[in-house]
């Protein structure tokens, strides 16, 4: 073995000893979302504070940055997409940014965060905006000195943005978003002026939670999330993460008199788990075994619960196996009165209940507004405000109570800004990869009728989940679809759907 190979073999076990850091505050933030007492949460920020400090000192220990630099002009990167090249630089891009963040910062934004979110649960519960104010403030504070240890030319939220979609800008996100939104409006407009409305009223029967876990389950299943490297839990605010290889943790929650919140939130969470289960085992902790970027984890979540799970061939399949789910709720219902209840299309207050053509309204009111909150164009004090107003003008409505508002995030709880673009980045990746599967899968529907979901799911895993972070997100675009990220493919899939169920 030479000297280099030597060298990348103690990067490798440094930052697999990292990894190991990462997955226990991994499991501490799924206890506390899902299992921990309420009352436990000052102690939990001291725990994930301290866990935090210690995978901060891994990641920015001076001899990862020797060993770095060794490598960075030796052999094993000359490949830059090969297995040694992905590692050195990616590791050397991210020691690069974690050195400019000060350890007492880094400590600061984990015990804000756990603070943050144990104080926003119970905010929200008491729809109670000023309690949430004095944290929020602070959380702001944190994430703008974050951004100046970081530097940045134009806004500080690039580098908080870079985060989640590494190499972007947020002048290009504004740019892609405002094209998106120039042709969802007149979309939105004609569904609206068509004069049809479905029977959403179907979905607000009874639907038992214990009936909604187990059919959630079995779609899940279905969809080949693997339950036996993985769970289901509920929570406040339903997510995925992953504790290690696998070890894949999905939560929803429940809601009995709204099928749609719960079921279409598992497939939702249950595409990212397929996701973290396709990433190969054997490179966890490094680059080459870790996602892309959120854009591309939320294009795969989006997929399974859009483009898949709201599908006419999925419930030509699924629906008899519903109505044995829940036999008073749907026994009299049509599977096409159902098919057009879990796609009506009309604005709404929750983001996470939003049809999918109105959808990155709700995304592109949370960009302007944090990025408003980072620039200093707008105070916290000012935020419910400034909420009601951009949602009366891009949908029309606006909340009675902070809760169904600007309360009903848990993102900036947990200082997570520059997060919420990746919700409609996925969006527009997940139509593109999910043309581009149909051009080369053959008759998709025909498939989904019959059950059979394993070909798009080696298809991704193919495509996507083996590579890790070899490609940039733009590069994988490139390399699946032959074209670049692009609003067309989800516009011209919304057309033709919601053209038929429409009658435009």
């Amino acid at each position: 073995m030479n000297s280099y190979e030597e060298t990348y073999d103690l990067v490798t076990s440094h930052v697999r000893e990292a990894a190991i850091l990462e997955s226990i505050q991994e499991l501490l933030e799924w206890d506390e979302r899902t299992k921990m007492p309420a009352a436990g949460g000052n102690y939990r920020a001291d725990q994930a504070a301290y866990v935090a400090g210690l995978e901060h000192r891994k990641q920015t220990d001076p001899r990862l940055g020797e060993w770095l630099t060794e490598l960075a002009e030796s052999p094993l990167a000359a490949d830059q997409s090969g297995d040694t090249g992905t590692v050195i630089r990616h590791l050397r891009r991210e020691y690069d940014k974690q050195t400019r963040k000060p350890q007492k910062l880094v400590e600061e934004l984990t015990r804000a965060a756990v603070e943050g979110q144990q104080i926003w649960a119970a905010a929200r519960k008491a729809n109670n905006f000023a309690a949430f104010q004095p944290i929020l403030e602070k959380m702001v504070d944190l994430k703008k000195q974050e951004a100046a240890a970081l530097g940045f030319e134009t806004t500080p939220y690039d580098p908080l943005l870079d985060d989640y979609e590494p190499g972007e800008s947020t002048e290009n996100i504004a740019h892609v978003l405002s094209n998106l939104r120039d042709a969802l409006v007149p979309l939105v407009q004609a569904i609206a002026e068509s004069g049809q409305r479905p029977d959403v009223s179907i979905l607000e029967r009874t639907y038992p939670a214990d009936a909604q876990e187990s059919f959630g389950k079995q779609a899940a299943a279905a969809i080949c999330f693997d339950f036996t490297a993985g769970r289901l839990d509920s929570t406040d605010h339903p997510f995925c993460c992953m504790l290690g290889p696998n070890d894949v943790r999905l939560t929803t929650r429940y809601d009995e008199h709204w099928f749609s919140d719960c079921f279409f939130s598992i497939l939702h969470e249950a595409g990212h788990g397929i996701y973290d289960q396709g990433l190969p085992a054997e490179h966890y902790g490094l680059p080459t075994g870790e996602y892309v970027s959120l854009g591309i984890h939320e294009s795969q979540s989006r997929l399974w619960e859009n483009q898949v799970g709201r599908s006419r061939a999925f419930w030509e399949h699924f629906f008899p196996s519903a109505q044995q789910a829940f036999p008073q709720a749907l026994g009299d219902v049509t599977r096409e009165a159902f098919y057009g209840a879990i796609n009506d299309v009309r604005p709404s207050l929750i983001r996470v209940e939003a049809d999918e053509v109105t959808y990155n309204l709700h995304i592109l009111i949370r960009f302007e507004l944090e990025k408003a909150l980072l620039e200093d164009q707008l105070s916290v004090a000012d935020l419910p405000g400034a909420w009601d107003e951009k949602y009366m003008h891009y949908l029309g409505v606006a909340s009675p109570t902070a809760d169904d508002g600007v309360l009903q995030d848990v993102h900036w709880s947990a200082g997570l800004f520059g997060y919420f673009p990746t919700y409609a980045l996925g969006n527009l990746y997940s139509a593109q990869f999910f043309g581009q599967a149909q051009e080369d899968l053959g008759d998709l529907d025909a498939q989904f009728r019959r059950g059979e979901f394993s070909n798009l799911r080696e298809w991704l895993r193919e495509k996507i989940h083996r590579h890790g972070k070899r490609y940039s997100a733009a590069e994988l675009a490139e390399r699946i679809t032959g074209k670049p990220l692009s609003h067309q493919a989800l516009i011209q899939q919304l057309s033709v759907k919601y053209g038929e169920l429409y009658g435009l």
